[in-house]
């Protein structure tokens, strides 16, 4: 495990109470409706400067970032937001619902080295998936403006003895916590300030050799290496120096709270798309067959087909033109495996691979588009998929006319993941959704 250290959070109300009007879910899942709703709620909120420009994806005019790191200055200076005096961890509970059944997931607030990319001796930083330019450049901007971390980075440890899980349990069982809060999808946040040398050092003790895994938070994590670099193209950089640090939330992957949801795919902007058209050319990968009439169904027709297909990958199909549904069984076991031999089963194996490199650029692109790039939006549930075939704008992407076929997917299992990690080898983007997110503003570090 690289090193981990307690830090001197910023936090609204000095850490203690309710701040259920003043955090955010993370910049990624918001659309201005979602920003202006938080900020109508209350003005100080953290989507005000977590979210200076929208929608996220791609860099926004230089003032807007500007504007958002004088109002994080003004916060600071009239006492909406203060430091804390000692450096400290935050245990971190969230309860929820997920599936029907109710869920708690432990995590530790602190710091950890901002080392690149990779495997190393004592334990490494692993991604599992690919990014995008667009949100690293919209980072970068705020970052520099502001000098800080506004959202921490979301990471995972293996933790098979459960001795991370069984210290934050052992915190959480002594006292009440000193801050918490609840956002509108009813997920409750609750953090214990933790500035007792011993049980931090207990904690760091239990993670040591462990790597860290990127569960969300990618384009977060890079942007704090590229800062690191944007400071040592300067001139040295302290050993000691803030920016030698990440904010970030460990959770321990033997917790039984650690659920993963789906990311779907919506396409859109294919000129020669139609769906008869696409299942002609997809037959060649699946067998397909007619889905539910009633498209909220699709996910119970898609479980009910994989228990007959011998372990081969379901997808979903849904068809905005004509309102209709089908259900894609993949044919052959491993159809990457020409294509990708250095890749590991896993992730070949992966739906969201096969969407990738069987769908998009086997049939989307060359056939239905004139090898042009095909339009993507990434929604979590069937709901919101529909509401962008509907013509809606949602924070996973959308808009008026965009929605052609949507490709609903089932979530990439856990051990995929640290498969695909530790083969250090990345997932396509937006391969996991790990519900519910890190909620922003509970705790910020700055960088200056």
């Amino acid at each position: 495990m690289p090193a981990v250290f307690p830090f001197r959070a910023l936090q609204y109300r000095h850490g203690a109470g309710d701040v259920s009007s003043l955090i955010a879910p993370p910049y990624d899942v918001l659309d201005l409706a979602g920003k202006s709703r938080l900020l109508a709620h209350d003005p100080h909120n953290i989507v005000g400067i977590d979210l200076p420009h929208v929608p996220a994806k791609e860099l926004g005019p230089p003032e807007t970032y500007s504007a958002a790191g004088n109002r994080f200055r003004d916060m600071q200076q009239a006492g909406t937001l203060t430091r804390r005096s000692a450096p400290a961890m935050f245990a971190y509970r969230q309860t929820f619902q997920f599936a029907g059944r109710s869920h708690q997931r432990l995590g530790m607030a602190c710091t950890v080295e901002t080392l690149p990319f990779g495997p190393r001796s004592g334990g490494g930083i692993l991604p599992h998936e690919e990014t995008f330019s667009g949100p690293k450049e919209d980072r970068f901007a705020l970052m520099k403006a502001t000098k800080a971390q506004l959202s921490p980075i979301f990471g995972l440890h293996a933790d098979e003895q459960g001795a991370a899980v069984a210290i934050l349990r052992t915190i959480m069982a002594g006292r009440a916590p000193d801050m918490t809060a609840t956002m509108q999808d009813q997920v409750l946040h609750e953090i214990w300030t933790i500035e007792n040398p011993a049980t931090i050092a207990a904690y760091t003790a239990a993670l040591v050799g462990e790597d860290v895994f990127i569960a969300d938070g990618h384009h977060r994590y890079t942007t704090a290496l590229n800062y690191l670099r944007h400071l040592e193209s300067q001139g040295p950089v302290p050993t000691d120096h803030p920016a030698r640090r990440c904010m970030i939330v460990l959770v321990g992957m033997s917790d039984p709270g650690l659920v993963i949801g789906p990311t779907h795919r919506v396409l859109g902007g294919m000129a020669r798309y139609s769906i008869d058209r696409f299942i002609e050319t997809a037959r060649r990968y699946f067998d397909i067959t007619e889905g539910p009439t009633q498209l909220h169904e699709i996910e119970t027709a898609m479980s009910e087909a994989a228990l007959s297909a011998s372990g081969k990958n379901v997808l979903g199909l849904i068809d905005f033109k004509t309102h209709t549904s089908f259900i894609a069984a993949l044919k052959a076991p491993d159809p990457l495996a020409t294509a990708f031999p250095g890749k590991p089963p896993e992730w070949r194996q992966l739906d969201v691979a096969l969407i990738q490199h069987l769908i998009v650029k086997e049939i989307c692109e060359p056939v239905l588009n004139g090898s042009q790039p095909v339009k993507w939006a990434f929604p979590h549930s069937v709901d919101e998929v529909l509401e962008i075939g509907r013509g809606k704008e949602t924070g996973a992407g959308g808009g008026t006319g965009f929605a052609q076929l949507a490709i609903v997917v089932r979530p990439t299992p856990l051990g995929s993941v640290k498969a695909v990690s530790r083969a250090n080898q990345l997932m396509p983007q937006k391969s996991t959704f790990f519900y519910p997110k890190i909620a922003t503003g509970l705790f910020m570090n700055t960088v200056d």
